[in-house]
């Protein structure tokens, strides 16, 4: 199981690569090639949550619905 360095280490390399709009993405001697920005995104979701995993806490999400008639 990865270290919480490695999985930062990890975050912060694939942070730099779509910042920097190329697909594909080395660390410790290995390469990834991402097909897409959404794809980037969802990789970068995903080391969030095992992060946070790590440390021991929940990501919190919400979502909030605000509606109005108009009048």
């Amino acid at each position: 199981m990865p270290t919480i360095s490695d999985l930062r280490a990890r975050r912060d390399a694939l942070s730099a690569q779509r910042s920097s709009g190329v697909a594909r993405v080395s660390y410790d001697g290995k390469m990834v090639d991402y097909r897409s920005v959404a794809e980037i995104d969802r990789a970068l979701e995903a080391l969030d949550r095992e992060i946070a995993a790590a440390e021991g806490r929940r990501m919190v999400r919400q979502v909030r619905v605000t509606t109005s008639k108009g009048l």
